[in-house]
């Protein structure tokens, strides 16, 4: 949902940071007509009508982009909607998400991809880009008319929490996107592994009395799904990453030259499984917490440059969900709100990543996983898409989960403090955030 922009948007004193062309330094940023003009010193004056943005001790990135989200709508509306998602993502510094197909009905044809892509263009304040099913109901039996979402707008395939088990299938789903030049994004899972596994596997679940996760089931997987793009020549991207030995294959598929990335949750590099305590479902999640040695070993791909990604896997759930046994509520929490809050909380003020890494991790890298960076986004360049995320790192504040703008509240980071968030959000030269007024529109 967007108002039509003012001629003109200048955005001032930041200090603008566009890895895409080496820029790190105090400029001005000119958009017009929703595009980008020019980055430099001491831009000429606007027109009288623009909207000119102070961005004095912030810095100014191209637009953040998340490459996991689960808006929810059609099917569960109760728990989040495209416009309620978008609103959060606008609050998170997000201008554009990739939502993800585990829908009722599931996105595995044109027309859900289309009704997404209208219905955001309707109400979202920010961009949605549709991520399609692998196969027909995310069920892994046929595979969905990939060329048909992808004519309709989707941007890559996936079928998310219900991961192909069947290898064959997988190869020719990588096969049939290579040559569309969709990225595969896998929720990588061993389900006869994980069976009812409800916490990673380890001591802590042992003293709760709950049902362990192994690594090996992902493991297993990333493993499996390496060797078919290998074969294939596929593009494998893979969600929410959470083991040190899965991570170890990523690094090793780079060193190989092949077309492997990676993400991880800011749940992931920011928690541990021994935070579970008191059987509290927001901290319930798939891939699970893992252990202190998986998350220093996710650390380290984030510094080593083997991580190409923070992802949210945003996953709203209604109350009356999540309110139950440990072992019968659903995985998944929400995140677009406090995701740059955390990076720049957990990862920027410890010195695990520049900051200049950090905008890498959540523009740039994910314009490119996604093919967006064909479409002029993640990138401050003259005349690409004027989405721009402002964020103050020196920004102290406290996430109150009373206040967000998404449908549901299953968050394990109510009440937590944080050093440097999100201070605006600039979509298509159309400022649909800023934390002053505490909006989103």
């Amino acid at each position: 949902m967007t108002t039509p922009s003012p001629t003109e948007l200048i955005v001032r004193n930041g200090r603008v940071i566009d890895p895409s062309q080496n820029i790190d330094r105090a400029c001005d940023v000119l958009v017009r007509q929703g595009r980008i003009v020019a980055v430099g010193d001491n831009l000429p004056a606007p027109a009288s009508d623009a909207r000119i943005v102070d961005a004095t001790g912030c810095v100014v990135a191209p637009g953040f982009i998340d490459l996991h989200c689960h808006l929810r709508e059609p099917g569960k509306e109760y728990a989040e909607t495209i416009e309620s998602g978008g609103r959060a993502a606008a609050a998170g510094g997000f201008t554009s998400v990739l939502s993800m197909p585990n829908t009722r009905p599931v996105n595995d044809n044109a027309a859900v991809t289309r009704f997404i892509i209208e219905t955001a263009r309707k109400l979202s304040p920010v961009n949605v880009f549709p991520v399609g099913a692998i196969t027909e109901g995310s069920k892994g039996e046929q595979l969905a008319p990939f060329a048909e979402m992808q004519e309709a707008g989707a941007v890559a395939l996936t079928d998310d929490g219900l991961p192909v088990m069947d290898a064959g299938l997988m190869r020719h789903a990588m096969s049939y996107a290579a040559g569309l030049g969709l990225t595969v994004i896998d929720h990588a899972e061993d389900l006869n592994l994980t069976g009812t596994g409800q916490m990673h596997e380890g001591y802590t679940a042992v003293r709760l009395g709950l049902a362990g996760i192994s690594g090996a089931s992902e493991e297993i997987m990333v493993g499996r799904n390496i060797l078919l793009a290998a074969a294939t020549g596929a593009h494998y991207h893979v969600a929410h990453l959470s083991t040190a030995g899965a991570l170890e294959m990523v690094r090793e598929a780079k060193r190989r030259g092949l077309n492997v990335t990676c993400e991880v949750t800011p749940h992931h590099f920011s928690l541990i499984d021994e935070d579970v305590k008191d059987y509290d479902t927001n901290y319930k999640m798939k891939p699970p917490l893992r252990s202190r040695a998986d998350r220093e070993a996710l650390l380290a791909g984030f510094a080593d440059g083997t991580v190409d990604a923070i992802g949210t896997d945003h996953a709203p759930h209604a109350g009356s969900e999540k309110m139950q046994e440990f072992a019968q509520a659903p995985f998944g929490i929400i995140g677009l709100e406090t995701a740059l809050g955390l990076a720049l909380d957990r990862l920027v003020q410890t010195g695990r990543i520049t900051l200049g890494r950090l905008v890498e991790l959540m523009a740039v890298n994910p314009a490119r996983i996604a093919g967006l960076d064909k479409t002029g986004r993640g990138t401050l360049k003259p005349g690409s898409v004027a989405d721009i995320t402002i964020f103050d790192p020196e920004r102290n504040w406290t996430y109150d989960v009373n206040q967000t703008f998404s449908r549901s509240k299953n968050s394990p980071f109510h009440g937590t403090s944080m050093r440097g968030g999100p201070v605006a959000t600039i979509v298509a030269g159309n400022l649909v955030w800023n934390v002053e007024r505490k909006s989103s529109v």
